[in-house]
C-alpha cells in the first residue's frame, strides 16, 4: 500500500466527549474514507462542572475497553489506536495510552476557568479579569501553558495556536506584535523535536472559524529549522470531517519546508511524502 497522509487520522472526538458521532460511527467512516491509521483521542476528563458530558469521565477503563473493541473488529483491516487529547487543565494522566495529544483549552485564575476558544465573553471575561485589559498578555498567558505541556514531550503538540481561532481580522489582538510571536514561539521551544510532533490542524478551518489550519506559517518553518515532524490531523468532531482539508494542510507544510508528514501506526512512526 502505498501511504499518503490520507491514511492517518488520529485526532478524533465522539459522542464519548464533545464529537456528534458514535465511536463506532467514526471508526466505520474511517475506513471507508481509506483511512488505515485511524485514533480515538477523547478529551481528557478536566475538574469543570460545565465540561460534564463534553470529556471523558476521570474513570477510563469503559473508554480504553471502546478503543481496544474496535481495534479487534478491524483488524488486519485497519489500525485502531487508543490515544487521549490531554488537557494542560487535566486532573488525570496521560499514561496507559497508544499516545497522547497535548492541548490547551483553558486559563485559571480568580476560582475560574477561561477556555481560550468558546466565544467573545470568555476572551473578553479572561482578558479584564486575569489580566487587565491586555488581550496580548491573554496570549502569553496561554502560551506559557502550552510550553508547560509541550516539556512533558507529548506524542503530539495539540493545535499550537488555538489562541487565535476567535482573532480573525485581529480582532483581539495583533499576530504580528513582537510579544506575541516572541511568546508562541517560546512555546514551540520548549517542545522536543526527537520526542514530540507537530500537528497541522485543520479543524478551525473544518468548523467555519479559520481560513488557514493551526499553526502559523513563521511557527511552522521554525519547527523545520529545529529539525522537527509534523503529522496532518483533522481534529475531527464528526464522521465526515476526518481527512478534512488534509490537501491544504499538505500544501501549508510544503510552503514552510517539509517534504513528509509522519503516520501514527501501533509499530510507531512512519514517514510519507506530501506529494
Amino acid at each position: 500500500m502505498t501511504l499518503t497522509p490520507f491514511a492517518c487520522s488520529v485526532h478524533t472526538h465522539s459522542t464519548l466527549c464533545d464529537g456528534k458521532d458514535s465511536p463506532e460511527t467514526m471508526a466505520a467512516a474511517a475506513y471507508a474514507a481509506g483511512v488505515r491509521y485511524f485514533g480515538v483521542s477523547c478529551h481528557s476528563h478536566t475538574p469543570i462542572s460545565a465540561d460534564e458530558g463534553a470529556v471523558l469521565p476521570a474513570d477510563m477503563t469503559a473508554y480504553r475497553k471502546t478503543a481496544l473493541r474496535l481495534r479487534e473488529a478491524y483488524s488486519g483491516r485497519m489500525e485502531v489506536l487508543l490515544g487521549l487529547e490531554w488537557d494542560s487543565c487535566a486532573d488525570v494522566s496521560p499514561e496507559g495510552v497508544d499516545y497522547w495529544i497535548g492541548s490547551v483549552h483553558y486559563q485559571r485564575g480568580n476560582g475560574k476557568f477561561y477556555a481560550a476558544d468558546w466565544g467573545e465573553a470568555q476572551f473578553s471575561a479572561c482578558r479584564d479579569e486575569l489580566f487587565g485589559g491586555d488581550a496580548l498578555a491573554v496570549a502569553e498567558g496561554y502560551f506559557a501553558q502550552v510550553a508547560q505541556v509541550a516539556a512533558k514531550k507529548p506524542t503530539i503538540l495539540g493545535h499550537l495556536d488555538l489562541i487565535t481561532k476567535l482573532n480573525a481580522g485581529g480582532r483581539f489582538f495583533d499576530e504580528q506584535a513582537p510579544r506575541y510571536r516572541a511568546a508562541a514561539l517560546a512555546a514551540l521551544h520548549a517542545a522536543d523535536p526527537r520526542e514530540t510532533l507537530l500537528e497541522i490542524n485543520t479543524g478551525g478551518v473544518a468548523r467555519g472559524y479559520r481560513e488557514t489550519p493551526y499553526p502559523a506559517l513563521f511557527l511552522l518553518r521554525e519547527w523545520r529549522a529545529m529539525g522537527g515532524r509534523i503529522i496532518l490531523t483533522a481534529d475531527a468532531h464528526s464522521a465526515d470531517t476526518l481527512t478534512f482539508g488534509y490537501a491544504q494542510a499538505s500544501a501549508l507544510a510544503v510552503q514552510a519546508g517539509f517534504c513528509t508528514s509522519t503516520l501514527l501506526t501501533l509499530s510507531g512512526c512512519v514517514d510519507c511524502p506530501l506529494r
